[in-house]
């Protein structure tokens, strides 16, 4: 990758033109041609650095469950569990993380199914020994933006404005279903690419704009943009600082984390007797070294003095969650064959 492919991927990471001709726009503004940005889009996804231009939907605002899980693995049955557990649709996210907690993921079900019960469908697996449920008590952000450019980095300070979200209640109608299956798909480098989701939804591009931007006013969609691979880029060390915060400054010491260019999800989670971090953020960086530095100077601003770094050091699952196209779940077959 050259600094051109950077600037690039930092701009459409965020922002991506919702209109007919999407690379036109990218190129006026890169003051390069339309085939250049094509192309060098292309080349980024073939060396798998770009992982897919979509929608970018909120999981709760679809009506789904969701919760981080936590897990204690006997080491010999990791990898086998992590494997049943990626089977699983809902499944979105799953790391080995260098704590006595060795498998975390991420894991959601549709509107009408049980969390609960769908996370006790992993009790067959042999080899579990411990299981935390950790969902979201109070979501302070989630965004990632991958800074590409070195010499662009940020002062580590809480600078970041939040986002008006319009408070409307939104109950996904079938209409509602089709669009949210179709804005999911990655999209193709074409000249024209909104029209084939304009032709499969039997709507012209411009309801089909309008649609999008209502979603992102009310906060079904949270953006259309590229998703990258960390590791890919550079980003191998994916650290997730988990904070023991006094419980009168929860609400405060997570806004302020939210508003660090440098932190891409920060959620209150439940505490447990074994697990006492109640605040957790995502910070991803480009080595150990560097996060650990991260980590002491947003420590030295929000005051908060126990805290810990759980780096991901095994990646066994990363996609996107599929909405409203889940079959029903069971590792029974699976097990009986094994």
């Amino acid at each position: 990758m050259d600094d051109s492919d950077k600037e690039l991927l930092n701009e459409i990471q965020w922002t991506f033109p919702l209109v007919t001709r999407p690379f036109d726009a990218i190129a006026k503004k890169f003051d390069t041609t339309p085939e250049d940005i094509k192309n060098r889009l292309n080349q980024l996804k073939e060396i798998g650095v770009l992982r897919q231009l979509s929608a970018i939907f909120d999981t709760r605002k679809l009506g789904y469950t969701s919760s981080l899980v936590a897990m204690e693995i006997e080491d010999d049955k990791l990898e086998y569990v992590a494997n049943q557990i990626n089977r699983h649709p809902g499944v979105s996210h799953n790391y080995e993380r260098d704590h006595q907690f060795n498998l975390w993921f991420t894991l959601a079900v549709p509107p009408g199914a049980d969390l609960k019960e769908e996370l006790e469908k992993f009790n067959i697996l042999k080899g579990i020994k411990k299981v935390r449920m950790l969902p979201t008590l109070q979501l302070f952000k989630i965004g990632v933006k991958l800074d590409m450019v070195d010499d662009k980095k940020h002062d580590v300070a809480p600078s970041e404005e939040k986002k008006e979200i319009k408070n409307v209640k939104f109950v996904p109608t079938e209409v509602d279903k089709d669009f949210i299956r179709e804005l999911q798909k990655d999209m193709e480098i074409i000249d024209e690419p909104f029209v084939k989701a304009a032709n499969n939804l039997g709507i012209t591009e411009s309801e089909l704009f309008e649609k999008m931007k209502y979603y992102e006013d009310i906060g079904v969609m949270r953006r259309f943009a590229a998703i990258l691979r960390h590791r890919q880029v550079g980003f191998t060390a994916n650290g997730m600082i988990v904070w023991k915060v006094p419980e009168d400054r929860i609400a405060k010491v997570g806004e302020t984390l939210g508003s660090f260019p440098q932190v891409s999800h920060c959620y209150e989670r439940p505490t447990y007797s074994d697990w006492p971090y109640n605040v957790f953020s995502m910070i991803h960086c480009k080595t150990h070294d560097e996060a650990h530095e991260m980590a002491k100077t947003i420590q030295e601003q929000i005051h908060v003095d126990e805290y810990q770094i759980l780096f991901s050091s095994r990646e066994f699952k990363k996609t996107r969650v599929e909405y409203f196209v889940e079959n029903s779940f069971s590792l029974e077959e699976a097990i009986s064959a094994s």
